[in-house]
């Protein structure tokens, strides 16, 4: 038995021009459309299940690709350029053993959190998805989102005994992202 439809797979194919198009208008920059291209493409593939079949797949296309552009751009706009080198000639790192120790204690205080503030932190904090691109992944309102993240900062900061004024001394960038905002939040 035949699908009325054919696999949007192979028609991908046939949107890679207007896909390029689109890319360029959006970036400007050959290299960053046909990487914005390909990003588009991996994307649709790995979501294929997700296309409705019998809707306009060249717009699906162009919502996937527009999206990626605007999460690049949102990253872009978070890196600091360093290009004479100075802020990472500024950077130190702390010994091995006092990171594995903090991220010892971290990992049990997070596992202490309800799962949705988990899910919330893990998503804003250490995967970088911005609230609304969360909110939408969990499938709840923006400020529910917020809410959780800043309730489970809150909770962590707790757990793991840190005074208001306390920076918490955790080595690895992704256990630092998740509370810097509640640490930063409580000194303003």
């Amino acid at each position: 038995m035949s699908s009325p439809h054919p696999d949007p797979r192979d028609e991908l194919v046939e949107h890679l021009g207007a896909l390029r198009a689109f890319a360029m208008s959006l970036t400007r920059n050959s290299a960053a459309a046909d990487d914005l291209v390909q990003d588009t493409i991996e994307k649709a593939w790995k979501n294929m299940d997700k296309f409705q079949p019998g809707t306009n797949l060249r717009a699906w296309l162009f919502t996937i690709q527009r999206n990626a552009f605007y999460s690049i751009r949102r990253k872009a706009k978070r890196e600091v350029a360093d290009v004479d080198g100075v802020m990472a000639a500024s950077l130190s790192e702390k010994p091995a053993h006092d990171g594995r120790l903090a991220m010892n204690d971290f990992r049990r205080a997070f596992d202490q959190l309800p799962a949705e503030q988990r899910e919330a932190l893990t998503l804003v904090g250490a995967e970088g998805f911005a609230y609304e691109e969360a909110a939408e992944m969990c499938g709840v309102a923006v400020g529910t989102i917020k809410s959780r993240a800043n309730r489970g900062r809150r909770k962590l900061a707790e757990l793991l005994g840190l005074a208001p004024d306390e920076d918490p001394v955790i080595s690895d960038a992704t256990s630092a992202s998740v509370l810097s905002a509640s640490i930063s939040g409580r000194r303003g």
